[in-house]
């Protein structure tokens, strides 16, 4: 089996950074993988110094086949470095995983991620393989399932449906009439398509709604695993587009019995549990306390 190259974007965080790859390392393939790191410039004065301690632990990494180090001059912002990124090196080696600097690892994560993009290679209704799994019920699911959303929290994919990534709300606009955007968003559950507005409004600047987008008027579709090898620790208020919240806190899986799917389509079951989960990120404040009191004190 070849190997993925794993790419990770860092900015200005050295502490999630060197988390990050502390369990990147733990992996059991790390040491045949290659490891690929855009370091983004910082876009103020006062995020300079952040930026070179971060530079600085990035040189001393070790563990993996090979380290390449991408220190970009200026400015790019999160969301062109991923695009320019995910297309340099997608297109080079023909797939690739991605990483940002606030994500830790299970020790089983790049073995999940490679035997999936191994398996579904030749797949191409599969866009998208998702390393992350939301803190949904899964007492109904397979190992492993497919769903139309992607997600950018650890995740892979191919050169053959990377080509098809188009970064353009006026497109968008244009194509997707209610029926598509209601299915889009999950049957009203989240407001995917929300962020596609904001984009065209200038008011946010991101690249994941897009890929979803792009994915979805193409029929794609994404592979989950039923339980989480990736879990977010950047939802502390400072990284790029992270609220603070612990709503998305899942506890990474540190055992690994996955079975790929045969049946490429959409499991209705797995689609519930996540329009589920969104729903209930609606409820009431006070609900949601008293549902973090139940499971604190077991009542």
């Amino acid at each position: 089996m070849t190997l993925a190259p794993i790419v990770l974007f860092v900015y200005n965080r050295p502490w999630h950074t060197q988390k990050t790859v502390e369990a990147l390392q733990n992996n059991e393939l790390a040491l045949e993988s290659e490891l690929i790191i855009y370091s983004d410039a910082p876009k103020y004065e006062d995020s300079k110094q952040a930026v070179l301690g971060v530079r600085s632990y990035i040189k001393s990494i070790i563990g993996f086949k090979k380290v390449t180090i991408i220190e970009r001059e200026k400015n790019w912002g999160l969301a062109k470095s991923i695009i320019d990124g995910v297309t340099t090196v997608v297109n080079q080696y023909g797939k690739v995983i991605v990483l940002e600097d606030d994500l830790v690892t299970s020790q089983f994560f790049l073995k999940f991620m490679n035997e999936a993009l191994n398996f579904y290679e030749g797949e191409a209704k599969v866009f998208h393989v998702s390393g992350y799994l939301y803190p949904i019920n899964n007492e109904k699911l397979d190992s492993t399932f497919f769903l139309k959303p992607t997600t950018c929290w650890g995740w892979g994919t191919w050169d053959r449906a990377w080509r098809y990534f188009i970064k353009d709300s006026d497109l968008y606009l244009c194509l997707f009439d209610k029926k598509m955007i209601y299915d889009f968003n999950l049957n009203g559950a989240y407001r995917y398509f929300d962020y596609i507005k904001l984009n065209k409004k200038g008011r946010i600047d991101t690249w994941a709604i897009f890929w979803y987008a792009s994915s979805y008027i193409n029929n794609g579709l994404s592979l989950h695993p039923s339980t989480s090898f990736v879990k977010n620790i950047g939802h502390d208020g400072l990284g790029v587009n992270c609220a603070n919240t612990d709503d998305f806190d899942v506890e990474v899986t540190y055992s690994y019995d996955v079975l790929f799917q045969e049946k490429i389509s959409e499991n209705i079951d797995a689609r519930k549990a996540f329009e589920d989960f969104f729903i209930g990120l609606k409820k009431p404040l006070i609900e949601k306390i008293y549902k973090k009191l139940r499971v604190i004190f077991k009542w």
